[in-house]
């Protein structure tokens, strides 16, 4: 068995395993390439989305609450908070008195502070949270919590 067995054989399957692979990579960038246009959302891109963008970042929220599995795990994900808090229903206007009533008190609960947003940041991070929950993630968050 050892005989049939040489270093040539070895060779010959170790560089025909690394092309096989690398053509395999190569189809599957190209076809992830392909399907990538077709999960776009830009067109739902609106200035009051940048300025929520904006709100979010200078704010740090990042630093405790995780987008789209992104971010810090101290506090929930929000990549789908405006679908789990009632959507076109309500979603908006849940995630704006939220903020606003921030912190609850609760003893034993994290607390958010209360980063004392005027009421036109607060429209827009409620429609930046929108947006991201509008984003095709291939069923990402896996349940709705998150």
């Amino acid at each position: 068995m050892s005989g049939s067995f040489t270093t040539s054989a070895a060779r010959n399957i170790f560089f025909g395993g690394t092309v096989f692979f690398f053509l395999l990579f190569l189809a599957l960038t190209y076809q992830t390439e392909q399907a990538l246009p077709a999960r776009d959302n830009r067109q739902n891109l609106t200035p009051q989305v940048v300025a929520g963008k904006k709100v979010w970042e200078t704010n740090q929220c990042i630093g405790c609450h995780t987008l789209l599995g992104e971010g810090a795990y101290f506090a929930p994900e929000l990549g789908n908070v405006y679908v789990r808090r009632g959507g076109a229903a309500g979603g908006k206007e849940f995630i704006k008195a939220w903020i606003k009533a921030q912190p609850t008190g609760v003893p034993g609960r994290r607390q958010m502070p209360n980063f004392h947003l005027t009421d036109q940041q607060l429209d827009d991070v409620a429609e930046f949270l929108k947006y991201v929950s509008e984003i095709n993630t291939a069923k990402w968050p896996p349940n709705i919590e998150g």
